[in-house]
């Protein structure tokens, strides 16, 4: 995620619950309390929609501290796709003016799917916050993992030669005895768990990397892989509960058959796998009371490669 003067501000592990609450104990000194809530971002303008789109807020306080995580089903936070660069500024100023947390102690996480959101989507967002302040209700956490691997591929291919090549849409894939090996994935789900005092389930917060571009069979407006896997997880918590999936590294890992031509791809298929297997995960995890909450702020500069030779080579041969 990028804040405003454009340096990554969030380098998120899979077991993300440990970086948030700390490990779970039942020596409580204070109440935790928390609060979500799911609003409405499909932008229904922009042709036939399969699934809407959602922001989905969870706003975790001690007294002293609150932290808000916010998961949007979008391509990207600004740079590429429909939300502006000012966007999160925008959300983040307004949650400090309005709800008095930090910028600082807010999290936003784009799913990376591809869906088309409305254009008052920092509107919308900053709605969804609000209302999951105003829900607070006393919860107890957990955090544990769950497993999957059989969704998810990594497109970066490893030849005989030396070489390695990309796996994209209208890449020819070459034959199978250039191939030497297959790049790894990360089939580990990092998984946070706020449940309500009386045992019903409120939050679940889900880590895990890949791709969410699968599509639908309809070609229509879809929050895909992820948006399925959040629908599993809540239609089978308790009323009111709301999962918030966190793109892991997803690098190079792409859908399973993304390259596929044999059928349609559907993307339903593979979030309830993912669901599913979320699930698994949650019900070897229990929950305890705790007060500790703790926010880890830490800005990286990423190196970009200098393709000023390679783009003046390319020029050379422009028609």
């Amino acid at each position: 995620m990028r804040s405003p003067d454009g340096v990554m501000t969030f380098l998120f592990r899979p077991l993300l619950a440990m970086a948030i609450v700390g490990s779970v104990s039942s020596l409580a000194v204070a109440e935790m309390r928390a609060g979500v809530a799911k609003v409405d971002i499909t932008n229904d303008e922009a042709g036939l929609v399969n699934d809407r789109l959602y922001a989905r807020a969870l706003v975790i306080t001690t007294g002293e501290l609150t932290a808000a995580i916010v998961s949007i089903d979008a391509v990207a936070i600004g740079e590429i796709g429909p939300i502006k660069n000012d966007y999160l500024g925008k959300v983040r100023g307004q949650v400090e003016a309005k709800l008095k947390i930090p910028p600082t102690n807010v999290l936003i996480n784009a799913s990376h799917c591809h869906g088309i959101v409305c254009k008052d989507v920092d509107q919308r967002t900053i709605q969804a916050v609000k209302q999951a302040q105003q829900n607070m209700v006393a919860v107890r956490v957990g955090v544990g993992s769950g497993h999957e691997d059989r969704i998810m591929e990594n497109r970066r291919l490893r030849l005989k030669s030396g070489k390695e090549l990309d796996v994209r849409h209208a890449y020819s894939l070459p034959p199978d005895d250039e191939v030497a090996s297959v790049g790894p994935i990360d089939p580990q789900i990092g998984i946070l768990r706020l449940d309500r005092i009386d045992g019903r389930s409120l939050a679940v917060v889900y880590n895990f990397a890949c791709h969410p571009i699968q599509g639908v069979p309809s070609g229509g407006n879809t929050a895909d892989i992820t948006g399925f896997s959040s629908k599993v997880i809540e239609d089978n918590c308790s009323d009111g509960t709301v999962a918030l999936f966190l793109q892991g590294c997803g690098g190079d890992i792409n859908p399973i058959g993304y390259k596929g031509v044999d059928a349609p791809r559907d993307a339903e298929t593979l979030g309830n796998l993912l669901g599913l297997s979320t699930l698994q995960g949650l019900k070897k995890i229990g929950s305890q009371a705790d007060s500790r909450l703790k926010v880890i702020n830490e800005k990286l500069s990423l190196p970009r490669a200098d393709l000023a030779e390679c783009i003046v080579t390319l020029e050379q041969f422009r028609v």
